[in-house]
């Protein structure tokens, strides 16, 4: 029979090109190093290598047994590391899910896939959901990692949520409209316009957040006509039915005929969480918290500073 052994002892010897480097590589005699080699042509009933005193030459069957040879050992060297993180916990699929308005852009994006270079066992199952059914989903074991707009109003036992970041409000408006040609605008100054996304009596969120900024300024939002809490609303927006206060990142992915005017009353901000399981997975805590380490990391200030700034 063919051992591993002689397999790894002929690759050797020809990525070292002589019999006395692979031997003093190997840390064995010359004489066993050529004995096994020998033994091993015995079995295949063909010679591998042609040598003479000083130098060998690989046959046809020498250099597809050498090729196909290594590719069997880097195979087997990928089994055993799978299987250790397998019997580690350090292999799976981690169910991840995002909502509509926490958009993965080039932070978060790059983000993930450093934790998933640093987790190589790791596959991500990406998803989009509201950020209010994200913790329920996860609390009952069909999600396992939510990127969530804070505040969410339901509370479940077994669900943390950390802060990874924050960004700022602008008013998405159409391109045509009076809104578009001003620099900034007062929140206070909305008040007769309509809003393409108001809240449910049942969900936190953005659009939870924006009607409690509103109502600081002694207004409730007036909804539209169309209303939408997706990402299909800046393309309402873009019809001239509404407006809508959203995250600076939605500049990533708006049509073109949508405006972005800063709001000039103070700093508005809007949060973006991280949840999970208080006793999750050990996997996927260690891929959440390496996450979150990540995404809390400084970064340089851009144009576009909302592409999530890292949580204070």
């Amino acid at each position: 029979m063919i051992s591993l052994k002689q397999f790894k002892y002929f690759i050797e010897i020809v990525e070292a090109g002589s019999y006395s480097r692979a031997a003093e590589k190997l840390y064995i005699a010359q004489s066993a190093l050529s004995r096994q080699i020998k033994e091993l042509e015995d079995e295949l009933q063909t010679p591998l290598l042609m040598r003479d005193a000083r130098q060998f030459e690989l046959t046809p069957a020498g250099q597809l047994f050498f090729e196909r040879g290594k590719r069997i050992l880097e195979d087997i060297d990928d089994t055993l590391v799978q299987a250790r993180h397998v019997g580690q916990g350090s292999q799976g699929v981690i169910r991840l899910q995002h909502s509509s308005s926490v958009i993965l852009t080039p932070r978060i994006s790059n983000a993930l896939a450093q934790t998933l270079d640093a987790h190589p066992g790791v596959t991500l199952e990406v998803s989009m959901l509201p950020s209010e059914n994200q913790t329920l989903e996860i609390e009952e074991g069909r999600a396992d990692i939510g990127l969530l707009r804070l505040p969410t109003l339901r509370r479940h036992p077994h669900i943390q949520v950390r802060e990874i970041g924050s960004e700022r409000l602008m008013v998405a408006v159409a391109q045509h409209a009076p809104l578009a040609a001003l620099d900034n605008v007062e929140l206070a100054a909305l008040s007769d316009e309509a809003f393409i996304s108001i809240p449910h009596k049942d969900r936190g969120g953005l659009s939870y957040l924006v009607a409690n900024l509103c109502l600081e300024q002694g207004f409730f939002p007036k909804p539209a006509r169309a209303l939408s809490r997706k990402s299909s609303q800046l393309n309402l927006i873009e019809a001239g039915l509404g407006i809508a206060i959203v995250p600076e990142c939605m500049r990533l992915t708006a049509p073109a005929g949508v405006r972005f005017v800063t709001l000039s009353q103070g700093r508005l901000l809007t949060s973006v969480g991280l949840a999970t399981r208080r006793e999750a997975d050990p996997l996927v805590t260690a891929f959440a918290d390496a996450l979150t380490a990540r995404l809390a990391l400084p970064v340089a200030r851009t144009v576009m500073r909302g592409v999530l700034s890292p949580a204070s």
